[in-house]
């Protein structure tokens, strides 16, 4: 059995999107007191292209997601699990909202 940490959920935008996915983090942020990353306007680590990272506690996960499916506003989400195996965290143990896109594993 794995043990679950925590949550990594992910806000995949490009250039012009960037105003509306710093929004969409910043609401997601205050509405659930979550810790958000900062932007970064190009694909970074396995991520394919700009990103915004949320922290998630395993206890606030559902009510999270729950949101961000109703109010992701067409933008492609990766949420992810934090159990210490960064492979299986990024290939197992995901949920996409939207497509989902192709991952470098490489840069794990």
């Amino acid at each position: 059995m794995i043990m679950i940490t925590g949550y990594h959920a992910h806000v995949y935008y490009d250039a012009p999107q960037r105003a509306e996915a710093q929004r969409l983090c910043e609401t997601v942020r205050d509405r659930f007191s979550i810790a958000m990353g900062r932007l970064h306007d190009q694909a970074v680590g396995p991520h394919p292209r700009g990103s915004c990272q949320l922290t998630v506690s395993p206890e606030q996960f559902s009510d999270v997601i729950q949101w961000l499916i109703a109010n992701r506003g067409g933008f492609t989400i990766f949420a992810h699990a934090l159990s210490g195996d960064e492979i299986k965290d990024h290939t197992d143990h995901v949920i996409w909202l939207g497509p989902s896109e192709a991952l470098d594993l490489s840069k794990l």
